[in-house]
């Protein structure tokens, strides 16, 4: 099954594998956070999905000239292969050279006649680029992802000792934009898989399955504390609006009921519980280059939901049109999806403290474990205030936004462990995210997109593997 062999994890494995740790020189960088020549480090993020990604580097004359880079190893090491991971249109590697340390480059490598570099065209999914604005959250149309694919240069004879390698391009050899995830070494032929950081136990769950909601499209969702009532935000034109369900004599999602009171938005109205008697909800209107930031507290007693006003930040700033937003219980730290001069790429996710006043100071990035070069957001943090789900397209993926989880290591909410994807029982080809997790009947549920149409899945997840640190 090609699934599982692309992840490779718990694979068992002789192989001595690094990735590029070091620039050493190069012919060009566009410079900024995306695509820089930055991106090329480390082990590859564009990969299995393929695709135009802001985590790889993208060459001043990808389009059709030469370029190369040359790249440091933490360690010396006897090489038999060099994978060079081309994210689009791969196929232009004509040259590998390696320095055993003594600061020169000898080839060990070059292109033959009619080599033709593997490429995962057939069987991983094309690219898909999502438009998540709140009025419709529909799919944008995005071009088919051309010939991503990994060149595996296998040497003739194994080198020994080396800590530097030098690839060279020649972009002309196929037309179209091109751009370069990640170069590895090995001791051993057998190829460098792209790998999901995932785990065997989310890869041991059931499928996710779909939740029919009487005719609406989720565009997004929550659950209530107590796990008894269910917060839609259905699409709509012009407004989408919120209903609840709660479940029938069968434990199916039922009773649908339009809520009044939580669609006073002209546009968007959408919502996240904090806990049974308090609401966090988005959309509503605010006024730029101030501290408002257009969502709402609302409380929730004896079924009357009422306004409490909007949430301000101090110099609240955000370069998208949107923003998804959680606060801890207690109300003294708030998460926010924003992109700003401060993030790593595109939508990062931060968190600012509650002061004296009931305001939010300054939000702070969360950090570049957990925030990539491309898009973060769409989160929920559990009740520990440790444990962050939450949804990106910039590690490696499925298909294009998939669900991740992180935990927060200490007090800082700066510092976070790498991301977990939740395996492809829950991410699939397609776009995959706003998720949100049932604590007491531990059920994850998520906004996932079928046939270009928003459903709604869940799938039963203990939480005893949500909360484990591997």
């Amino acid at each position: 099954m090609l699934l599982a062999f692309l992840l490779g994890f718990g694979m068992a494995s002789a192989q001595q594998i690094q990735w590029a740790h070091k620039l050493i020189k190069y012919s060009s960088d566009l410079g900024g956070k995306q695509n820089s020549i930055k991106r090329i480090l480390g082990k590859p993020d564009a990969f299995p999905q393929g695709g135009t990604s802001p985590n790889a580097w993208m060459p001043k004359k990808a389009l059709d000239g030469y370029e190369w880079v040359e790249v440091g190893f933490e360690k010396p090491q006897t090489v038999k292969q060099v994978a060079v991971f081309e994210n689009l249109n791969a196929g232009c590697v004509v040259r590998i050279a390696v320095d055993r340390g003594n600061g020169k480059y000898e080839t060990v490598w070059g292109r033959k006649k009619d080599y033709k570099t593997p490429t995962f065209k057939a069987t991983i999914p094309a690219d898909r680029n999502y438009y998540f604005k709140r009025k419709r959250r529909k799919i944008q149309e995005a071009p088919d992802v051309v010939n991503p694919g990994v060149e595996y240069a296998i040497l003739e004879q194994a080198v020994s000792g080396v800590v530097a390698v030098r690839v060279e391009f020649n972009f002309a050899l196929l037309p179209g934009q091109k751009e370069i995830d990640a170069i590895g070494i090995s001791d051993s032929d057998t190829p460098i898989l792209p790998t999901v950081n995932t785990t065997t136990a989310f890869e041991s769950l059931p499928y996710a399955k779909t939740i029919e909601l009487q005719g609406l499209e989720p565009s997004s969702g929550s659950i209530s504390a107590d796990g008894k009532t269910l917060y839609i935000t259905a699409v709509g034109n012009p407004k989408t609006e919120i209903y609840t369900f709660t479940k029938n004599a069968a434990g199916q999602w039922d009773n649908k009921k339009l809520e009044p009171t939580l669609n006073a938005n002209q546009y968007y109205n959408h919502l996240w519980c904090i806990n049974d008697a308090l609401l966090l909800k988005g959309g509503a209107a605010y006024t730029r280059g101030t501290t408002e930031t257009g969502f709402e507290l609302f409380t929730l007693k004896n079924g009357i939901y009422t306004n409490q006003g909007q949430l301000n930040v101090a110099a609240y700033n955000n370069y998208n049109d949107t923003a998804e937003a959680q606060l801890t219980p207690d109300q003294k730290i708030l998460i926010m999806g924003i992109e700003t001069d401060f993030s790593q790429g595109g939508s990062d996710l931060y968190f600012a403290q509650q002061t004296d006043d009931g305001t939010y100071g300054f939000l702070q990035n969360m950090g570049k474990i957990i925030n990539s070069a491309a898009d973060e957001g769409m989160c929920q943090l559990l009740s520990d205030t440790k444990t962050l789900l939450f949804a990106s397209n910039g590690f490696s993926t499925f298909g294009s936004y998939d669900i991740f989880v992180t935990h927060r290591l200490d007090e800082s909410w700066k510092n976070w462990s790498e991301p977990i994807n939740l395996g492809s029982k829950v991410n699939s080809d397609d776009f995959d995210g706003l998720p949100f997790y049932d604590e007491k009947n531990e059920i994850l549920y998520f906004i996932a997109s079928q046939n270009e149409t928003n459903i709604l899945k869940f799938v039963a997840l203990p939480k005893t593997i949500l909360l484990k640190r591997d």
